[in-house]
């Protein structure tokens, strides 16, 4: 089993190859949760018994009882009457309670994009712990050695500590109050306090009493003086009751400190002052340094989580223990998180449970053996965050059923990135006080891009030195990358896998390189110098011609000065001139969009759908190595997230994140794209590539242009597109922002089936000739294609159904269909297994319908009976003029009888041989062509004994004919077919 057991740390300042320093993978599993509703109120029991013993007051059985652990405590006289003397009634123990509810349901509550999971899905109901290892800080400040990840999977896992047992004695066997937790960005530090914090809501961490998270993030935007009591009702008004014996009892108190980068702290007694008194109002950040001190409240416990550059805040005489959260460091964490996420009731938003269940434990096998064959994706996955992302795109590929789809694929990549980096700053010590993703976008992005236009996924030491370090030129920017490497580097980027390559680097996730790359260049952040001095200076002398201009125009109504209106416009010439240049910026995105999106090189690539599924769940079969390059990078998901991000609530989320992109900006480059990419659409696109232009569209979420867009297609042709429930929705919903009638939908060989056609069923009303072959489509599907038919806004002319199991009963409804519909002109059932009864079946209804011209109902097994009864019927059909009935069990008898026909006397052609007598049938070709189509989806040797016989009957007639010129068209059809022969008994064909 292969195993990515690399931890998250920081890259030292020297050289880019140096990994952070990583935890050794564990083989065993860590704990999870499966809660259950035990005791929410132990802590408050707790409380409550002290209270009662030293007053005195006896209580039911049922309250004397320890509702958390597993052994029941009998209640027994406190031996410390300090504390107790100072609480004075039941009160605080019913305030405690109300706090635990009130935490309980704050830090329950998902955000939307958890939703998704189903309606089952909670933080306290499941949960896998991560690798929580016991560090120090000598061997945070100490550069890290110059390890591969091959390397970090040799070593010995070591200092495995559990979160219960952050608090216990150290070494040396001193009671631990300080603990800091530290990970990078994405090892799920805020959702392990969640979970420490719901635990202790119901009761499962019995060791403190009392439990007050604080979010430092909160914290940094309030600087006036407040005491700590106040604070503590001001956050958690259920505490009024309790704060008055902080500190002169023996409560036992949990702070948890969330996110401490975000403060400034200083330890220094210059920069902050000592405080002891709760009561006494002093600024947030001091009496976090107070607490930490050990100053304020010395007997209170606290955890601070924070990032690795921001350890070295707290001195580390005043912390008790270190503990790095290194993720999940085994691909059986992995495994178990991915068997929790996608095995939710209701995940798949299925009606049948049986069905949603199978395809949910088929989802989760394909990906554990990716996993175990998979080194980069288990790479990946050692960080909690990309698991979740991981599981969401999934969801999105296999459970997205409904039209419109519910979210898109840029829009999962852009949430994913809020939920790591909403609200952070990359060192709130700077003054600029860049947002971590404005700073990514620029950085991060600049790298992605470069790698995309030179068709690169690995990066060297040289790559990223270049990229990142050569417009260094300030102490600020040296520091803000240093932050960079130490916090953000390895969620982005990781040391490749690949044999030979081990001190390269490679994105976490490949499309997440392609996102960067669109973000970077919808952003502007691909500018020239002179655009860069030119849009600064704009702004300043806009700035300054405004107020120049509203002094010279009251000068003007004291003085009558002729220069002023000439002064007032050149004032106003350099920002008009800029604007002309922003505007064909905007015009090189959309032609980059457009150029990236229509490249001719990647015509014959599967769909970008395709490929994202085959990413995450490999590729069943003998394919090259999994963590091998492939011969030749694609990009395709590039342009299609240019278009997502444009979209409004991609740019709402990204402002949200620092990365304001302004509507003016998208509608320009939206009317730029008009140019080029609509115009571009209109020449003939492989189906793989006209999936990604409807993909393109649905994520561009701009119903206009998308409407412009699809007006353009009168011919929509996805043969061999596998259509999954997603492309389905997608295809349904980019066709339904217009009306207008589509000339041909080709749908050959798309897996289809019944729920597919039901999805589609608005958009296969409007096309007049329909390609549905070769779809597996059962009496189920004939049921749908029946209410299609018989729908009074049905344009439906040529429906083709070829190579499906239709059978008897599908006929049925294929016959019910006929007898009612009013567009049908040709109708192919060719090899769609009717039998006689079958045909018998449409014959009957056949009658009824006013409007078919042609009908092919070829190798069906039909006999003579069958056939001679269709033809009869057909004889007497006002419009049917030709019917298709070769490579059917017919008789020489019936052969004859068929043969005899004339269109000019029985009104009806019957197409059965290659021969009319002695000339060669005027279909011989129409027959071979169709033949040749379908010869791998039949039974060859069937085929192969009509063609004998059909080499037969050409050599018959040739001999009876003594025109030179008809013995020469019977020689040219039996070469045809002979090499047909040939290649079909060697394989060939």
């Amino acid at each position: 089993m292969s195993r990515a057991m690399q931890c998250q740390g920081c890259l030292p300042w020297g050289s880019w190859t140096q990994l952070c320093r990583s935890l050794p993978g564990s083989r065993g599993t860590r704990s999870v949760y499966l809660c259950a509703a035990s005791g929410p109120d132990a802590a408050g029991s707790t409380f409550l018994r002290k209270i009662l013993c030293a007053r005195s007051i006896s209580l039911p059985r049922g309250c004397a009882r320890y509702q958390g652990g597993s052994q029941q405590r009998s209640v027994q006289p406190s031996s410390s009457r300090h504390g107790l003397s100072q609480l004075r009634n039941v009160a605080s123990s019913d305030a405690i309670k109300k706090h635990q509810k009130s935490l309980s349901a704050w830090f329950s509550h998902q955000p939307n994009e958890e939703r998704q999971f189903g309606p089952s899905f909670s933080l306290d109901a499941v949960h896998v712990d991560p690798v929580i290892r016991e560090s120090s800080l000598e061997e945070i400040l100490k550069p890290s050695p110059d390890l591969t990840i091959q390397n970090q999977l040799q070593q010995p896992c070591s200092h495995v500590i559990s979160l219960q047992n952050l608090f216990d004695v150290d070494a040396c066997g001193r009671q631990v109050k300080n603990v800091v937790l530290y990970g990078t960005v994405g090892t799920g530090k805020s959702t392990l306090i969640k979970k420490m914090v719901v635990d202790w809501c119901h009761g499962l961490l019995p060791r403190f009493e009392l439990v007050i998270p604080f979010s430092c993030e909160d914290l940094s935007h309030s600087h006036a003086p407040i005491s700590l009591r106040r604070l503590i009702t001001k956050k958690y008004q259920h505490l009024r009751d309790v704060v008055p014996v902080l500190g002169t009892s023996n409560l036992k108190v949990l702070f948890i400190l969330n996110g401490l980068e975000r403060l400034n702290l200083d330890f220094r007694l210059a920069g902050t002052e000592l405080c002891c008194d709760p009561n006494e109002p002093v600024p947030p950040s001091a009496i976090v340094v107070n607490l930490l001190r050990k100053y304020l409240l010395p007997e209170a416990s606290i955890i601070v989580t924070t990032r690795p550059s921001a350890v070295r805040r707290i001195p580390g005489k005043y912390v008790g223990r270190y503990a790095e959260i290194c993720g999940f460091s085994d691909t059986n964490l992995q495994k178990l998180y991915f068997q929790m996420r996608l095995s939710q009731p209701g995940c798949s938003g299925e009606n049948s449970v049986d069905r949603s269940s199978g395809e949910q434990e088929n989802l989760v096998e394909m990906l554990s053996r990716n996993l175990e064959r998979h080194n980069q994706i288990a790479a990946a996955c050692f960080l909690p965050s990309y698991c979740w992302l991981v599981c969401t795109t999934l969801h999105f590929l296999y459970f997205t059923r409904t039209v419109p789809p519910s979210q898109t694929l840029t829009g999962i990549y852009t949430s994913f990135l809020r939920l790591n980096f909403s609200g952070e700053v990359l060192d709130s010590t700077d003054p600029t006080n860049i947002s971590m993703m404005k700073y990514v976008a620029k950085m991060v992005g600049k790298l992605a891009y470069e790698g995309v236009m030179s068709r690169k996924t690995c990066f060297s030491e040289d790559d990223l030195q270049q990229c990142f370090e050569v417009e260094m030129k300030t102490e600020s920017e040296l520091n803000l990358l240093e932050v960079f490497r130490s916090d953000v580097f390895r969620f982005f980027l990781t040391p490749c896998v690949q044999p030979g390559k081990e001190h390269t680097f490679v994105f976490t996730i490949p499309a997440m390189q392609e996102y960067l790359a669109a973000l970077y260049v919808v952003l502007g952040e691909k500018k020239t110098l002179a655009q860069r001095v030119g849009k600064d200076l704009s702004e300043v002398i806009g700035k300054v011609s405004e107020d120049v201009a509203v002094v010279l125009s009251i000068i003007s109504k004291v003085l009558p000065l002729r220069f002023l209106p000439v002064l007032l416009n050149l004032l106003k010439i350099f920002p008009r001139y800029f604007s002309r240049l922003s505007g064909k910026d905007r015009d090189a995105i959309a032609h980059t969009m457009a150029e990236e999106l229509f490249k001719e090189e990647d015509y014959y690539n599967d769909d970008v759908l395709d490929q994202i599924n085959s990413s995450i769940l490999g590729v069943e079969g003998p394919m090259h190595h999994p963590d091998e390059a492939p011969d030749d990078e694609v990009f395709e998901l590039f342009p299609i997230f240019m278009g997502g991000i444009l979209s409004r609530r991609n740019r709402a989320i990204l402002e949200q994140l620092g990365c304001s992109i302004k509507n003016l900006a998208a509608f320009e480059i939206a009317k730029a794209m008009k140019k080029t990419v609509i115009r571009n659409s209109r020449k003939g696109l492989p189906p793989s590539e006209l999936m990604d232009y409807l993909f393109f569209l649905h994520e561009f979420q701009n119903e206009r242009f998308t409407a412009e867009a699809i007006r353009s297609l009168r011919t929509v042709n996805l043969s061999s597109v596998r259509m999954t429930p997603l492309k389905c929705s997608v295809l349904a919903s980019v066709m339904g922002t217009t009306c207008h009638e589509v000339e041909e939908l080709n749908l050959t060989s798309c897996n289809l089936d019944t729920s597919s056609l039901r999805t589609l069923f608005p958009v296969l009303l409007r096309c007049k000739a329909l390609h549905l072959q070769l779809n597996s489509l059962g009496p189920d599907a004939c049921k749908e294609i029946r209410d299609l038919l018989l729908h009074d806004k049905c344009v439906v002319s040529n429906l083709r159904l070829a190579n499906n199991p239709v059978g008897e009963q599908g006929a049925q409804y294929l016959a019910e269909a006929l007898a009612g519909n009013r567009s049908l002109t040709h109708l192919s059932l060719l090899h769609t297994a009717l039998g006689d009864r079958g045909t018998e079946v449409i014959a009957q209804h056949l009658a009824e319908n006013q409007h078919l011209q042609e009908l092919n109902l070829g190798y069906n097994s039909l006999t003579d009976t069958a056939a001679l009864h269709v033809v009869e019927v057909a004889k007497k059909h006002a419009t049917l003029d030709k019917v298709h009935l070769y490579f059917n069990d017919i008789s020489e008898d019936g052969k004859r009888a068929l043969h005899s026909l004339r269109m000019d006397r029985d009104g009806v052609r019957a197409l059965v041989f290659l021969t009319a007598g002695t000339d060669v049938s005027d279909y011989w070709s129409n027959i071979l062509n169709v033949v040749q189509k379908n010869l791998p989806f039949w039974d060859r040797e069937r085929v192969r004994q009509h063609l004998a016989l059909i080499l037969q009957d050409l050599e018959s007639s040739r001999r009876q004919t003594a025109n030179p010129w008809r013995k020469a068209k019977f020689l040219r059809v039996e070469s045809e077919v002979k090499k047909m022969l040939w290649k079909l008994q060697h394989g060939t064909l």
